[in-house]
């Protein structure tokens, strides 16, 4: 059954100002949630970075809400961590959470002062994090040395039924290889020729059958001028090539690569409206390319005005 989500972006909001518009979400009809997890924000005028995992665990106390991270253990979270923080949400909160896992970018890991590794580098990382992690939610005692290390480690609460495992990608090349490990895809929405070539890849590499969940990057507001306005205002220093935006290290990069961006480079990554019927189509098209998750960022600021129209508007014809 398709689920539509409210993302929350910490990057954009104060953590008690999320915790009011997820409650807002779940009023308006909205059936799951997702946030980010930064140390810093994608811009100095974005302005804020609340920590994701103090947050999920009162986002789930206040809403009914099935919720999402996306995470990248191994370098500046340690995945033992990362699975005894996985594992207490799942156990409190059964069958509701979810982590997606990726690896990263500079502008959150570099603050460890370890060095940033290449891109083949951060993925076997990223697996040997995975495999800890799952061997640490079977019971088992974990000892590693690798990449990362791990002495003795033992996970004494478990939840009755293990968090999915998601695998983050942006490209088709990453879609591919973690559709032979993850439990199922998490996505960002892209024009759709795109998406589709993420999509056969996941499936290609062993993803076939698996849940996919989509972010999507959209900006709704009562004119499109404002809709693109505070898209591109709050949104355009990352919608730069994915290489790209692992690699810069602070938000005043961004801002500086920002300038350069003008708005119609913000439409080929932001779904910009102020048609509620045109963002219906747009997620339907989403559900039919096999999306049993949509994620909504609304990327300006006016998320009330976004949750209650597409409360009113947008999802009785998405979840009839």
């Amino acid at each position: 059954m398709l689920k539509i989500g409210y993302h929350a972006s910490h990057e954009q909001f104060a953590p008690s100002t999320l915790l009011t518009y997820a409650q807002l979400a779940q009023q308006a009809g909205f059936t799951a949630g997702s946030c980010s997890d930064h140390f810093h924000p994608w811009s100095s005028t974005q302005g804020e970075s609340g920590f994701a995992w103090s947050w999920l665990a009162a986002a789930l106390q206040a809403t009914t809400l099935p919720f999402g991270v996306v995470n990248a253990p191994g370098q500046r979270y340690h995945p033992a961590i990362i699975a005894q923080a996985a594992a207490t949400l799942a156990e409190m909160f059964p069958e509701r959470f979810w982590i997606a896992v990726g690896t990263g970018q500079a502008l959150n890991e570099h603050i460890t002062g370890d060095r940033w590794p290449s891109k083949a580098d951060r993925n076997a990382r990223l697996k040997e994090c995975v495999d800890i992690i799952r061997a640490l939610w079977n019971g088992e005692t974990v000892s590693h040395k690798g990449l990362v290390t791990v002495e003795d480690a033992k996970l004494y609460t478990r939840p009755a039924v293990k968090p999915l495992l998601i695998g983050a990608a942006v490209t088709s090349k990453t879609a591919e290889w973690v559709g032979g490990w993850a439990d199922g895809l998490l996505t960002i929405s892209q024009p759709k020729e795109e998406l589709q070539r993420v999509i056969d890849a996941f499936r290609r590499g062993g993803g076939e059958g698996k849940p996919m969940y989509l972010k999507v990057q959209l900006s709704y507001a009562p004119t499109l001028d404002e809709a693109r306005q505070g898209a591109y205002e709050q949104w355009r220093a990352n919608i730069f090539p994915n290489n790209m935006l692992t690699e810069l290290r602070l938000p005043e990069q961004f801002d500086a690569a920002g300038q350069f961006v003008n708005l119609s480079e913000v439409d080929k990554m932001v779904r910009i409206s102020a048609d509620p019927s045109e963002h219906i189509d747009w997620l339907q098209q989403d559900a039919e390319m096999g999306f049993e998750r949509l994620m909504l960022h609304n990327v300006n600021r006016d998320q009330q005005r976004f949750i209650e129209d597409f409360g009113a508007k947008v999802l009785p014809d998405l979840l009839k």
